[in-house]
């Protein structure tokens, strides 16, 4: 019997955005989780869930992590506010950094956010998937794909 897994209930946890476009221009073969470096008004807009990462990707540029084109939405109870759409830097490790350098630089690969959130102690987190683009006729097959696995589940569950 396969383990059921468990849900989260910690009430720190949630989804603030979400790329649910990504699986579908890209297949994604390895992902990874990374802090962000935000300003006060950003985290309070990003409590209420104002914010869009679809546009947006990362790059590495010069020694650095950024995510790119990401949208906070102002927070207007704010002193100070924040650009909507500047750059924001992300924090990987060196190694991590250099092995995502690597996969951009030389095998063509694409840096791109899946979900932001906020993780179990409250801090904001990007999960970034590392990518290839997909062509027209992959996008194709796995939708196919996904309709036959629709298809036999229909066809087990009814018998017909």
């Amino acid at each position: 019997m396969a383990k059921k897994k468990k849900q989260s209930t910690d009430p720190n946890y949630k989804v603030i955005a979400e790329n649910r476009r990504a699986r579908y221009d890209y297949a994604i073969e390895d992902d990874l989780e990374c802090g962000i470096i935000l300003s006060g008004s950003e985290v309070k807009s990003l409590r209420e869930k104002s914010a869009n990462i679809a546009e947006s990707y990362a790059a590495v540029e010069d020694g650095e992590l950024w995510l790119v084109n990401s949208y906070i939405a102002p927070y207007e109870r704010a002193m100070f506010s924040h650009l909507e759409r500047r750059k924001r830097k992300l924090l990987v490790s060196r190694k991590e950094l250099t092995n995502l350098w690597n996969a951009t630089q030389r095998k063509g690969m694409t840096l791109v956010p899946l979900v932001m959130y906020f993780n179990h102690r409250g801090l904001v987190k990007l999960k970034i998937g590392i990518a290839k683009g997909k062509k027209n006729h992959d996008k194709r097959a796995t939708e196919a794909k996904r309709d036959w696995g629709r298809q036999k589940q229909r066809l087990l569950r009814h018998g017909d």
